[in-house]
């Protein structure tokens, strides 16, 4: 009995003993988890494979106890975040802190638009399919300029429309540049001139995120939506940083510099002063035909916003921006004191402009908004020896009111837009004056829980084309909280800017002639959506976006190049034009910091005249975008690879004896970046572009048609003002800038250095 007494008391003080090791040995982790240096609470913290999991409360702070000793993995995730999950070693009695900055989604839930219905909304609530993207996007291939930092966003595609000045547009959907809207803080005020010039000098640093819609928008937007939309939604004053700047220089010698800073006036205002710097002057002849692969440029833009803290948080805010730029391309031998003569061939661009744009919202019960902008645009150009010197005026106010009633959700609005336009152009005998009011209204009724409708009609007044009707109308059926699924269609109209729809009758040899009144052209677009968003259990997140989308226009305006290859004629076309096709886009982010953005779109773009049907010139087949991204959390390194693919377009050649392609082949352009956060405040990146040293000359005997006769000093002509093929002119062609469908420049290291201070 007493050995029996001896042996339990043993066993038990054994027992006692290795509890007492046991406790004594588990461990703690502490951490803190923010967002670009600010707290973010509610964040999900879990140890993986064990129940063992906390929040982070509203300072962003977490506390795990009594973890075993051991290897473990830390998966931590927020709504609108990508998911973060770094390896934890915990040593016996060990108590670790940590501290974790989580990178906003792309993709995220919650996002707030405003493009798609005039009025703030969830991205899953908007009728409207919108796709937003943030600076996190724009960070992934930095460019000196929001026209650049588009190519990489799936169907929408930056066109660069003349070898020698390198100006271009955006194509939506395949659709020319014309067609598509650009915004900034929802005013129109990049249209005409500014669609040509106005889309540099926008401080990337400045933005807050890039609204884009696909389809007409017509009904709320007026004349300029018929492709789609892009919104440029600036930063707020109150929630940006207090300091930023960032710089970059490539191995081809372009600088850029962002600067800004946020700045208090009072207790309830705050400026938000930002200034881009972008400058080349490094003249690069690649492909041999003595012409700038690349235009030079020095520009500079001056952004400032002023907003003002109001009761029952009324919004009122005043930004303005000015612009300047001294853009010039031609022969390598070129310098200003050719400016206009007929020697040495070069195209010299002066741009300047200036920018007002404001909100007051009303001090009412009611949710009355008053948008106001103002721009001035004057540019002063040659064009080898031809002068355009040009001034536009747009002027544009708005009112709306936003009105909630049981089950529907109103919208009217009124506005009213000025444009004055003068060149020197013969096809401006004088200035274009024209006031163009407008009257809105929609209204979204949810007929059920998960269903809702929203129709919409807007009337313009157009003195040159009389009264224009263009209703609107959607369906959102929300199969569930990550399931939505949409159908749009409405009609547009669209008015020719004849400046903005080709300025190559400037950059060659070419006589502009309008065949009759230009009619306004119509449009019928129906749009199929359906998104998806999918979280797995371990932390991996999917989104699927895709679309299938048809569009039909009437009286559509063409610019002819093949009748004469001396005169570009506009006329409507008698007969139709369609732009069809399906995208998708698939976003995927794993636990283990790989996030992989995968984008493609096939479109048929086609005109039909007298049973003839043509693929639209400069209009790609298929196109495909993607980013792939992995951050080594222990290196503090991101790694970024970034690419788009183009498939065939017909190009636009100037005879039959013309010896390059008529198609062009299916390219790509690619990209490289690494991104280190080691340092305090500092992000240093740095990468190459153009990983395939891929430029257009490929495959061709040349892109500039006559490089060595740019004044047509040495061409033939016939009694119909034809070239006629010669021994130094086998091919009959005049000098023409104009076969372009990439971009000419080649391979290039960059490296960057941005730093932000909260």
């Amino acid at each position: 009995m007493q050995l029996n007494s001896i042996c339990k008391y043993i066993v038990l003080l054994w027992i006692v003993l290795v509890s007492h090791c046991c406790l004594s040995q588990t461990t703690s982790l502490k951490g803190k988890v923010t967002d670009n240096g600010e707290p973010l609470p509610l964040a999900s913290v879990l140890l993986k494979g064990t129940e063992m999991g906390a929040a982070t409360d509203m300072d962003g702070l977490f506390e795990l106890k009594n973890i075993p000793p051991g290897n473990h993995v830390l998966l931590i995730s927020s709504l609108g975040f990508l998911p973060y999950q770094t390896k934890i070693i915990l040593g016996p009695g060990e108590s670790k802190t940590i501290n974790i900055s989580l990178e906003a989604s792309a993709e995220s839930l919650d996002e707030t638009v405003v493009t798609g219905t005039l009025k703030p909304v969830s991205r899953l609530e908007s009728p409207v399919p919108v796709e937003v993207y943030s600076p996190t996007f724009l960070k992934k291939n930095p460019t000196a300029s929001v026209f650049d930092a588009l190519q990489n966003v799936n169907g929408v595609r930056p066109q660069i429309n003349c070898n020698v000045c390198n100006t271009g547009d955006i194509h939506i959907n395949g659709l020319e540049g014309p067609y598509t809207l650009v915004l900034i803080d929802g005013m129109p005020i990049v249209s005409g001139l500014g669609t040509v010039y106005g889309l540099t000098g926008i401080p990337n640093s400045l933005i807050e995120q890039i609204e884009i819609v696909k389809g007409p928008a017509s009904s709320l937007y007026g004349s300029e939506a018929v492709g789609g939309l892009i919104n440029i939604i600036t930063k707020n004053a109150l929630s940006a940083p207090e300091f930023f700047a960032d710089g970059f220089a490539t191995g081809w010698g372009e600088y850029n510099l962002d600067v800004g800073s946020k700045i208090s006036i009072g207790q309830k205002t705050d400026l938000l002063l930002g200034v881009n710097y972008f400058n080349y002057e490094n003249p690069v002849d690649n492909n041999g035909d003595n012409f700038t692969d690349l235009t030079l440029q020095d520009r500079i833009s001056i952004f400032q916003k002023w907003d003002v803290e109001r009761k029952n948080s009324r919004l009122l805010s005043l930004a303005g921006r000015f612009f300047y730029e001294d853009r010039w391309g031609g022969e390598m031998q070129w310098t200003p004191e050719f400016r206009g003569g007929d020697e040495i061939y070069g195209e010299s661009i002066y741009t300047r402009r200036w920018e007002v744009l404001g909100k007051y919202q009303l001090p009412l019960e009611e949710k009355l908004l008053l948008s106001v902008s103002y721009n001035d645009h004057s540019q002063n150009s040659v064009y080898g020896d031809t002068e355009y010197l040009a001034d536009q005026r747009i002027g544009f106010a708005q009112l709306t009111w936003d009105k909630t009633l049981g089950h529907h959700d109103l919208l009217f609005g009124s506005a009213v837009r000025y444009n004055y336009y003068d060149d020197n152009t013969p096809a401006t005998g004088e200035a274009d004056q024209i006031w163009i009011p407008s009257v809105f209204a929609q209204d979204e009724y949810s007929f059920a829980p998960k269903h809702s409708f929203l129709g919409g009609l807007r009337y313009d007044h157009d003195q040159r084309h009389g009264n224009i009707l263009t209703p609107r109308a959607a369906y959102k059926w929300k199969i569930s909280d990550h399931d939505i699924f949409r159908v749009n269609a409405g009609t547009g109209f669209r008015v020719v800017n004849l400046f903005t729809e080709e300025h190559a009758a400037l950059t060659g040899a070419r006589e502009v002639v309008i065949a009759e009144e230009l009619k306004p052209e119509r449009s019928v677009n129906v749009n199929l959506n359906y998104l998806k968003k999918i979280y797995s259990d371990n932390g991996t997140f999917i989104g699927i976006d895709a679309s299938a989308f048809y569009t039909r226009f009437s009286n559509v305006i063409l610019p002819d190049y093949e009748t004469d290859p001396n005169q570009i004629i506009y006329d409507n076309l008698d007969g139709k034009s369609v732009s069809q096709g399906v995208s998708a886009n698939l976003d995927i982010a794993f636990p283990s910091s790989l996030k992989i953005m995968v984008g493609a779109t096939w479109q048929d773009v086609s005109n039909t005249e007298n049973g003839v049907t043509q693929q639209q010139i400069l209009t790609e087949s298929i196109t495909a975008t993607w980013n792939l991204s992995y951050t080594f959390h222990s290196l503090k390194l991101t790694a970024d690879y970034t690419g788009n693919l183009y498939g065939p377009m017909r190009l636009p050649l100037l005879g039959e004896l013309d010896p390059r392609r008529e198609y062009s082949p299916t390219w790509s352009i690619q990209n490289i970046q690494f991104t280190y956060k080691g340092l305090h405040n500092f992000e240093v990146y740095g990468g190459v572009k153009n990983l395939l040293d891929w430029t257009p000359n490929r495959g061709n005997p040349f892109i500039i048609a006559r490089a060595n006769d740019p004044f047509d000093k040495e061409v033939t002509f016939d009694s119909n003002g034809n070239a006629v093929s010669t021994s130094n002119n086998p091919y009959a062609l005049t000098f023409d800038p104009a076969y372009v469908y990439g971009p000419n420049q080649g391979i290039r290291g960059f490296f960057g250095v941005r730093y932000t201070v909260f």
